[in-house]
């Protein structure tokens, strides 16, 4: 892994344990993570102890802010890898952009990260600089999950941002 800051995409999302093992391959693999969670799971007691796993607490309503939060993180010098599940698993009309925007905006090199049923393994891709070609850019990261299931593979979404062709 890179030792600066990077994105660290986990996909397919297809259960909420799909992000729990891309969790523990980056803690046994002793890469200090960040990740996204709604802002609900940091109420009450649960704050301190999501916060301390790594989680940046993202309010659904306003999700603008985040990319904002992350940057400034990033400028500060801070040095983690921000694990993104862009999929999500209620969506299925394509996966959010942050993750490209983010890594675009604080030019983040993107390692994909994998768990896949199919052949029951789970792991790191390869590691990607995005170019600014949103299609060309979102072809390669297709092309690696091509064969990747996911926990519940009817839930997986095939790996397309929603304006990857007017951003194209």
């Amino acid at each position: 892994m890179p030792r600066q800051a990077s994105i660290l995409v986990g996909a397919p999302h297809t259960s909420n344990w799909d992000f729990l093992i891309m969790l523990a391959i980056a803690w046994r693999l002793g890469i200090d993570v960040r990740w996204l969670g709604k802002h609900t799971l940091f109420a009450g007691w649960r704050g301190p102890l999501m916060r301390a796993l790594g989680g940046i607490p993202v309010d659904r309503r306003d999700p603008s802010s985040v990319v904002d939060d992350v940057l400034a993180r990033v400028s500060r010098g801070e040095v983690f890898h921000l694990v993104v599940t862009p999929e999500g698993t209620r969506s299925g009309d394509g996966w959010k952009s942050g993750f490209y925007r983010i890594a675009r905006a604080a030019d983040l090199p993107v390692t994909l990260g994998y768990v896949d049923r199919t052949t029951m393994t789970t792991g790191l891709g390869p590691t990607l600089r995005l170019t600014g070609d949103v299609r060309a850019d979102m072809d390669e990261i297709r092309a690696f999950y091509a064969d990747k299931s996911g926990l519940r593979p009817e839930l997986r979404t095939e790996p397309r941002l929603r304006d990857e062709d007017t951003a194209a």
